[in-house]
């Protein structure tokens, strides 16, 4: 049987896209205009393929949750789901290894893996299908195969390949502005995808050649974790193990030093979405080139990004400029300026600022909840529960809650005394109290949290027993 095994890595941080992108919100899920996410798409595509029976989703334990939902929302019973959960990013390398012994023990070394990155965007589905299949084939025959995309302008922040027809001559990391142009005038240069196609015991070799480490040291923490898990299909990997592995990227590990490595050029609608020029450039222009998104009033100004979250934007006599809102940061820069962008971020994460970190609405495994307000000894939170869904039995030792429900049934549990709490009803809970909130019902589940005490950080937190295996 002809198998496809689409793997999706879904890492990293998108620092170039801040604010929207954070460390525990990143750049794989960010919607795009139509309401799909970059992760979404990439699902869609690979599971759209001919032949998949299964997609493999790589990415770190903290965004299993989510990356689970983001993908469920759109899958079926077909194909099947496998989610591999890494502690922490160990780089590409271990990722693909990964997934390689999982494919080989599961489905045999003969079978064709394509990783896809989750933060990427491809517009011609019927080009890339039409891609894959060429790679498809030099894969059978023993080859790493890398996608290149045939540059349409001289883009400094790409890498470069050399080719020959589909021969990889040589691999050039992020060029100047001077080579780049060189590159694109030549026509033998394209850019580097970082999307692959192989079988798995072809990459299982190479590796073994070329970054043996890397390799056992991935083989030990998969066989460990398969071993642990009741659900095979979410292998989630023991920190202890996998900090041994060491962090580099497949391109350096294996690519450039491989004899096996070949390239399918391709003008398949591709962007690594890099940077917020590049975000922009899905939404229309008007006449005077402005891209807008949300409440924007916009007068005398040329070749602006403007997105608001909410609030009205009022833009006067200004030319080639972002500006990107949040509710608890706002963006401003020239648009020569976007991929300069992860600097602001590096500097926020050096000084711990919350909005490197995430947004006011935090995502959990039950629902969400938004800081509303918060002082030196209060903070409020809205706080949304999934039908079904319930937070840990947990306490807390240095603050108080107010619960106040606002829509749909509460089923609380405070101390040793259960209660449904319904509408304009409200509990209150004391620090140090054994509690939990769920909802019984079918529609989500508002509520206002007001916290009191000393210390009101999220880490005043003991979990006795959770569903999402936190304690």
């Amino acid at each position: 049987m002809v198998v496809l095994v689409p793997t999706i890595l879904c890492g990293g941080s998108g620092s170039r896209l801040w604010p929207v992108s954070r460390e525990l919100d990143p750049k794989p899920f960010i919607a795009l205009p139509d309401g799909q996410t970059l992760l979404q798409k990439s699902y869609v595509l690979g599971a759209g393929l001919p032949d998949v029976r299964e997609v493999i989703t790589i990415t770190r334990q903290s965004l299993f949750f989510r990356v689970e939902s983001e993908i469920r929302q759109l899958a079926g019973t077909k194909p099947d789901l496998t989610f591999i959960l890494e502690p922490f990013g160990r780089n590409t390398a271990a990722a693909v290894a990964a997934s390689a012994l999982y494919v080989a023990q599961t489905h045999g070394e003969d079978t064709v893996q394509l990783i896809l990155a989750a933060d990427h965007l491809i517009t011609d589905p019927v080009a890339f299908a039409g891609a894959v299949a060429q790679a498809e084939a030099l894969a059978r025959n023993g080859k790493i195969v890398t996608f290149g995309i045939q540059p349409d302008a001289p883009e400094t922040g790409y890498g470069y390949i050399e080719a020959n027809g589909t021969d990889i001559l040589r691999f050039v990391e992020k060029p100047s502005l001077e080579k780049a142009e060189e590159f694109v005038r030549s026509g033998r240069f394209f850019w580097n995808s970082g999307m692959f196609c192989f079988t798995a015991g072809t990459m299982l070799r190479e590796l073994a050649e070329h970054c043996p480490d890397v390799l056992e040291a991935t083989r030990v923490s998969i066989e460990a974790a398969m071993a642990a898990t009741k659900d095979k299909r979410v292998i989630e990997f023991d920190p202890r193990l996998f900090e041994r592995v060491r962090d580099t990227s497949i391109d350096i590990a294996v690519m450039e030093k491989s004899q096996r490595g070949a390239v399918v050029a391709c003008d398949i609608g591709w962007s690594d979405i890099g940077s917020w020029d590049a975000l922009s450039a899905l939404l229309p222009a008007d006449a005077n080139g402005n891209r807008l998104q949300g409440d924007v009033l916009i007068e005398d100004s040329k070749n602006c990004f403007i997105q608001s979250a909410g609030r009205l934007f009022g833009v006067l006599g200004v030319e080639d400029l972002i500006v990107v809102d949040t509710p608890d940061a706002v963006l401003i820069t020239h648009k020569d300026r976007t991929q300069d962008v992860k600097r602001l971020f590096t500097e926020l994460k050096r000084r711990n600022h919350e909005s490197h970190k995430m947004h006011l609405t935090v995502h959990r495994p039950w629902g969400t909840y938004t800081v509303l307000d918060e002082g030196e000894r209060h903070k409020i939170k809205r706080i949304t529960v999934k039908p079904g869904a319930r937070l840990s039995l947990q306490a807390h030792h240095h603050r108080s809650e107010h619960w106040i429900v606002v829509a749909g049934m509460a089923k609380v549990t405070n101390g040793d005394k259960e209660m449904l709490v319904g509408p304009n009803q409200s509990t209150y809970i004391p620090a140090g109290c054994l509690h939990r909130l769920e909802n019984p019902g079918i529609l989500d589940l508002s509520m206002i949290e007001v916290q009191s005490g000393d210390y009101l950080g999220e880490d005043d937190i003991v979990r006795y027993e959770d569903l999402y295996g936190r304690c």
